[in-house]
C-alpha cells in the first residue's frame, strides 16, 4: 500500500516504470497500471 506520508517521497510503478514525487500530502493510495506504486526513497 503506497500511502504518502511526507512531501518529497518518490514512488515507482513496477509495471510501466512511471516515477512520481509527492509535492503535497493528501491521503489515499498511489496506483498505476492497476497496482499500488512502490516507495523507492525515504
Amino acid at each position: 500500500m503506497a500511502n504518502v506520508k511526507s512531501v518529497g517521497e518518490v514512488y515507482k510503478c513496477s509495471v510501466c516504470g512511471n516515477v512520481v514525487e509527492a509535492k503535497e500530502v493528501g491521503g489515499g493510495e498511489l496506483v498505476c497500471c492497476g497496482k499500488p506504486m512502490e516507495k523507492i526513497n525515504g
